[in-house]
């Protein structure tokens, strides 16, 4: 079963609680909170506090996205807010083995994402510490990006490295998600499935996502 996680920087932000639950009454796995800090990505979305107050409206896995720059700055607020996983960019400057080391110091799922221009093999070293890899299929910073199809063969990748080394990783994609995208990743191997406009576009996107966890 594929899992489907929402990504809540589609929803409307002036009802962001009952957006949650919308998504979660319509049956997704878990809901994906991706947080920007204006550095790492041209664009800021919520932080800590927002995602505390809206940690009441649901009990969905929280699935956080950190497009943020020295991120093991931030883990234990991130952690204290309700994330039950936190995933951080192999391309962000600082700490990045300690920032997962935190991450799972903390009981938490710890995941490692990779933008569409870094060669996948930088994931390498993060791999043997991390329970989710993200390949980015769209320039991380805004919603509503069309797919980029070179980036699939990523989610191959990190499979085959996880069989032959013995790790149990999900694979999460993230950046364009529609009908026919979701295809070709669940095809490439993929366990998670992200997904903003395409999802949150429908009146009731609980038969979509029933769609996607079958295949």
């Amino acid at each position: 079963m594929t899992i489907v996680s929402p990504s809540m920087l589609s929803a409307d932000f002036s009802k962001l609680g009952g957006e949650l639950v919308r998504v979660e009454k319509a049956g997704a796995d878990w809901a994906h909170l991706d947080v920007m800090d204006g550095e790492f990505v041209p664009n800021i979305t919520f932080g800590p506090p927002v995602i505390k107050a809206i940690r009441k409206c649901s009990d969905i896995v929280f699935d956080a996205h950190l497009m943020i720059e020295d991120p093991i700055r931030y883990i234990d607020p991130f952690a204290d807010a309700g994330c039950d996983m936190i995933t951080v960019h192999c391309e962000a400057r600082g700490d990045i083995h300690g920032a997962i080391a935190k991450i799972k110091g903390k009981g938490l799922k710890a995941g490692i994402s990779v933008n569409p221009e870094t060669d996948v093999t930088k994931l390498e070293e993060y791999l043997p510490e991390v329970d989710l890899a993200l390949v980015m299929t769209v320039h991380p910073g805004f919603g509503g990006q069309s797919f980029i199809a070179d980036c699939v063969p990523k989610i191959s990748w990190v499979k085959e490295w996880a069989k032959k080394n013995g790790r149990d990783i999900l694979v999460s994609v993230d950046g364009g998600i529609n009908g026919e995208t979701s295809k070709v990743c669940v095809e490439a191997g993929v366990d998670v499935l992200v997904a903003g406009s395409y999802l949150f576009k429908m009146k009731d996107m609980a038969p979509a996502i029933a769609e996607w966890q079958r295949y």
